[in-house]
């Protein structure tokens, strides 16, 4: 064969073979799976080729890591917050179940132990689902910009009042309007800083002081500290995460859960079990009706009483970018605000997307991890390098990151 027919074979065998990996590479991958309304399909962990017995180490190291604290929360409650000053509970409280969890890779179940049905106080988990309901009326042009400042959408508030109409002359010029962003300093509040828990919002809200949550530990600041720009420290705050559900159910003019269950709960087949509650006195009238203004968690009781495979759902549904099937239900621009840092804390997204920067909060996992974070522990770990979510409840912190540890040690292991 000549140089120019040799060269010719090549090159014919070159592009056969380019074809054929090109063929190879343009292979439809396989769809995602998505559990249906009533039924989350099961696979053994050996039938994604990693080892069964690894699994089951990881279930032994949560449940060996169960919660201290007793399981009746309300006890639970006055044995912590309750401690604090007007730390009286105003809300439902109950009592909780076993160490439960439950693993999800590549979106089927692997594994569930403890009470998965058991719809549990989830604690300051709720105020993701806060969160994501604020990007829901910023997706609907109801909140036109998450840098706005809150007061112009905000109007004097009604409070729900069963007492005798005429009121007694010790209630004389007592408001029944309340103006939650009307102070000098409420004025300057963004939607973005209240997100981020960095609004030092000032106030008194359902009985509770902005001061009188995880107070300081000098009493002398706290009537009169000078406040701080908001937008530039953060500090964990139930109180101002109350303030914030309150303005939102303003905005949507209806209660929060029921628009968590129509744009998110019903679509990803959640079930009918959950409720988010408020407190005894966060009733408000909107449009002529009673309506209770929903907690950021479980600090005073109330909140998210919900089960574990609900909230691996809602963790399913971030592990996705927001789509659940073919229906986009979070922006992926939502979701990439709510897990990027803010510059107060880069620890920390919108509430309550704990991120795992440096890997400081578990250091067993990749550092594009993020975590929805409730007391207790309530745990949903959501994990896009593994195709990983996970659930875990009532477990000590330690427990959260050797348990993560033993299951992707045992992920990587047997891939």
């Amino acid at each position: 064969m000549n140089k120019h027919y040799r060269f010719l074979f090549v090159a014919l065998i070159g592009s056969i073979s380019c074809f054929s990996q090109s063929k190879k590479s343009a292979a439809p991958s396989a769809p995602l799976y998505f559990p249906s309304l009533h039924a989350w399909e099961k696979k053994s962990p050996d039938s994604f080729g990693f080892s069964n017995a690894a699994i089951q180490k990881a279930i032994e190291t949560a449940q060996q890591s169960e919660s201290p604290n007793p399981r009746s929360m309300e006890e639970n409650h006055y044995k912590t917050f309750g401690k604090e000053p007007f730390g009286d509970g105003i809300g439902p409280f109950e009592d909780r179940g076993d160490q439960t969890g439950i693993i999800v890779y590549k979106g089927y179940k692997i594994a569930e132990w403890g009470t998965p049905l058991k719809c549990d106080m989830t604690h300051s988990v709720a105020k993701s689902f806060l969160s994501t309901v604020v990007g829901l009326a910023v997706e609907q042009q109801l909140i036109a910009s998450v840098n706005d400042l809150v007061a112009p959408y905000i109007p004097p508030i009604e409070l729900f009042i069963t007492n005798p109409v005429t009121q007694p002359a010790e209630q004389f010029k007592q408001p029944t309007l309340i103006q939650p962003f009307n102070s000098a300093h409420n004025k300057t509040i963004t939607w973005e800083s209240m997100l981020r828990q960095t609004s030092d919002w000032e106030g008194t809200l359902w009985g509770k002081p902005d001061w009188a949550d995880r107070p300081d530990a000098d009493s002398k600041k706290w009537l009169n500290r000078t406040r701080n720009t908001q937008g530039t420290v953060y500090e964990y705050n139930d109180v101002r995460v109350n303030a914030l559900a309150l303005a939102i159910t303003s905005v949507f003019r209806k209660p929060l859960p029921v628009i968590l269950k129509q744009y998110i709960m019903d679509p990803i087949g959640a079930s009918n079990t959950w409720r988010w509650t408020g407190y005894r006195n966060s009733w408000i009238v909107l449009d002529g009706q009673p309506v209770q203004s929903v907690s950021g968690g479980g600090h005073w009781g109330g909140g998210m009483f919900i089960h574990a495979e609900d909230m691996a759902r809602f963790g399913l549904l971030h592990l996705r970018n927001g789509k659940w099937n073919n229906q986009q239900l979070i922006t992926e621009n939502w979701l990439k605000q709510s897990s990027t840092p803010g510059p107060a804390n880069d620890e920390y997204g919108y509430m309550n997307f704990f991120l795992n920067t440096h890997r400081k909060f578990l250091p067993a996992a990749p550092e594009s991890a993020i975590v929805h974070v409730g007391n207790g522990n309530n745990i949903i770990y959501v994990d896009k390098e593994n195709d990983l979510v996970v659930v875990l409840r009532w477990i000590s912190q330690k427990g959260m990151n050797d348990t993560i540890g033993a299951i992707l040690e045992a992920i990587k292991k047997y891939q």
